[in-house]
């Protein structure tokens, strides 16, 4: 794999323009922001907290949360960080400035005040600057990280970690397919280039900053195999700007035994893959999404999922959990409710903690299964980009071989269809041009059939429509009633 740095003279050259897009960015001076960092103590940095986990073989409880204002939001982390005890803290960036649409964060400051509460539904870091962003990085005693869906993120970057956030979330790929409809995939992974080698410099300067590609996409239905060849494809391009801290991400599907199996072989693969392109100095770590689908209305059914979620992220062996609230179905949840999804999932890993990751001939038949997915995927990628993940990754979309199922973007093929087997493992029912060896199209079929025939129907596409809505009707696998 050929291994692509962005020249410093580049990157300082492209600074100018990204800093004056909004008027905050003349608050950041790198070196001052150097010193900032520096002050922090290891007991707030997110690459401490997730290395000593992997060591200690923890499960670190993290939420996401995010309101306009900054005192509110100071005081929802804060009752995050007592009430839920969570051992990480975000900040869920508004949706204006996911799309570089700051002036209309602007109003949506204005509105929160007015109303005396947030109008908004996340937190406006660009807007705040790095001053009034400070107050909330001290104001709470656990590591923060930035968490968002932006496809050009480097504003957004240069001022939060001006601030003292050490983890930021989100990659070329994962935050431009599932989130954005018109943004070109070459466009936003050369600005994601820039947030790599931003987080890089503070890395040279003895920072480590998390960096933690969003591995569910669009959290539905996503073969593990998908969602894994693009975040190392992302932890790749990470790496290659001096980024040493990688977080890598998978989605809950739903099947106990696929979920272990997607952590154990995310792991694997990852480190493979890592090292094949020659890098050693890295800290490699994973994620577990819980489910990131429908959930039920009826807040006792929706513990219950989050329960569920929590198990699999123990028994697969994960070092962070990113934690549902009872009323997903209900929009933004209460700080309250918040709360309560942390401490349920707190209690499954207390009564977890000392058991075994899961390992059994199913759990290791599945992991080779998606290891050998990946590799016919990764394999024809840099076929494709002549050994270059960037270059690859835009050819492979172009071509179909990768594919996100249920994207808005129109870059993507959207030929990728994905259905539930009969036990709830998530199988590929069309795979487009994704392309996978012929014994593992059979081996999909094969799965899918047998679940057709327990329902006496066909293979068809209202499975897929009833496996979307299953979880939140009750179910896992949308049976037909």
């Amino acid at each position: 794999m050929r291994r692509v740095a962005v020249e410093i003279d580049d990157f300082l050259s492209f600074r100018e323009q990204v800093l004056a897009a909004w008027p905050t960015g003349s608050e950041v001076r790198l070196p001052e922001a150097f010193d900032y960092q520096r002050a922090i103590p290891e007991s707030k940095r997110f690459a401490a907290a997730m290395r000593e986990a992997k060591n200690r073989r923890k499960l670190l409880v993290q939420p996401r949360a995010g309101v306009a204002l900054i005192d509110e939001h100071i005081r929802l982390l804060k009752y995050l960080e007592t009430e839920g005890e969570a051992d990480l803290l975000p900040t869920t960036i508004d949706a204006y400035t996911r799309q570089n649409r700051y002036a209309e964060a602007a109003r949506g400051i204005e509105k929160s005040i007015a109303a005396g509460t947030s109008m908004l539904n996340g937190f406006p870091a660009v807007n705040h600057g790095v001053r009034n962003c400070r107050r909330v990085t001290e104001s709470v005693g656990r590591p923060l990280q930035v968490r968002h869906g932006t496809p050009d993120a480097r504003l957004l970057a240069e001022i939060t970690l001006a601030a003292g956030f050490t983890s930021f979330e989100g990659g070329g790929i994962s935050y431009n397919i599932p989130y954005a409809k018109n943004v070109a995939l070459r466009k936003s992974l050369a600005d994601w280039q820039y947030v790599d080698r931003l987080c890089g410099l503070y890395e040279e300067n003895g920072l480590a900053i998390n960096r933690e590609p969003f591995g569910p996409l669009t959290g539905t239905l996503v073969p593990p195999c998908i969602g894994h060849a693009i975040a190392i494809l992302e932890g790749l391009l990470a790496l290659e700007q001096g980024v040493q801290s990688v977080t890598l991400g998978y989605g809950q599907g739903g099947n106990l035994v696929q979920d272990a199996a997607a952590l154990v072989s995310l792991r694997t693969l990852a480190d493979r893959y890592f090292r094949a392109a020659g890098f050693e100095r890295f800290e490699l770590t994973t994620v577990f999404h819980q489910w990131m689908g429908g959930f039920p209305e009826d807040e006792s059914r929706a513990f219950a999922v989050i329960a569920w979620g929590s198990v699999v992220a123990c028994l697969g062996g994960a070092e962070k959990i990113i934690v549902k609230t009872p009323h997903e179905a209900m929009g933004i949840p209460s700080k309250e409710a918040n709360a309560q999804g942390l401490r349920a999932t707190r209690q499954i890993i207390n009564m977890l903690c000392d058991q075994p990751v899961l390992d059994t001939e199913a759990l290791q038949r599945e992991a080779a299964i998606i290891e050998r997915e990946v590799d016919c995927i990764l394999g024809k990628v840099f076929e494709l980009g002549g050994g270059d993940a960037k270059e690859g990754a835009v050819a492979a979309f172009e071509a179909g071989v990768l594919d996100v199922p249920f994207a808005p973007s129109i870059h993507c093929a959207g030929k990728l269809l994905p259905m539930r087997d009969n036990e709830g493992a998530i199988r590929i029912f069309n795979r487009g041009a994704i392309p996978l060896d012929a014994d593992l199209v059979a081996f999909h079929r094969e799965r899918l059939a047998e679940r057709a025939r327990a329902e006496g129907r066909s293979v068809c596409l209202q499975m897929v429509t009833d496996d979307i809505y299953a979880i939140s009707k009750g179910r896992l696998v949308g049976r037909p009633r």
